[in-house]
């Protein structure tokens, strides 16, 4: 997959890495602006950012880019509140990580640490069609939690 640093990216920040051999997501890396370089980006217990990468993509056509938490940053409290984040195969411009706190801690985040993980997955478009009915199901209309209430 190819891809480019945006404007006024600190070229010294690693690239997406996968980790190790099994690994389904390669690392992407908090790109701070100069200002917050030094100091870190500071979320307190319920704040919000929108967390700079550094990177554009091109990602083929057919395909999308999931951007998913990371393990040790949600056992932190910090969570994509829009997970797993889209990145569309035609979208060029900076990706950018979502990120909500939802610890009881203030988390800093320094200029390069790990705050989300990028997968790459294969899309299905589907065609859709007006039905005036639609076929029975044993579940039907259940919602939330009525798949334990079944026979």
């Amino acid at each position: 997959m190819r891809l480019a640093w945006a404007e006024g990216a600190d070229r010294s920040l690693p690239l997406p890495d996968y980790k190790t051999e099994g690994a389904a997501g390669a690392d992407l890396c908090a790109h701070l602006p100069p200002d917050l370089r030094a100091t870190g980006l500071t979320l307190p217990p319920g704040g919000r950012a929108a967390v700079p990468t550094g990177l554009r993509l091109a990602i083929p056509k057919g395909y999308e880019g999931q951007v998913r938490a990371r393990s040790g940053l949600a056992r932190r409290g910090l969570l994509l509140p829009n997970a797993p984040g889209t990145i569309d195969a035609d979208y060029r411009g900076e990706v950018l990580v979502l990120l909500l706190n939802a610890g009881d801690e203030t988390v800093t985040l320094a200029h390069g640490d790990r705050v989300a993980q990028l997968v790459v997955a294969p899309v299905t478009r589907a065609g859709f069609e007006l039905a005036e009915d639609l076929d029975d199901t044993l579940r039907g209309a259940g919602g939330f939690g009525s798949t334990g209430l079944l026979p």
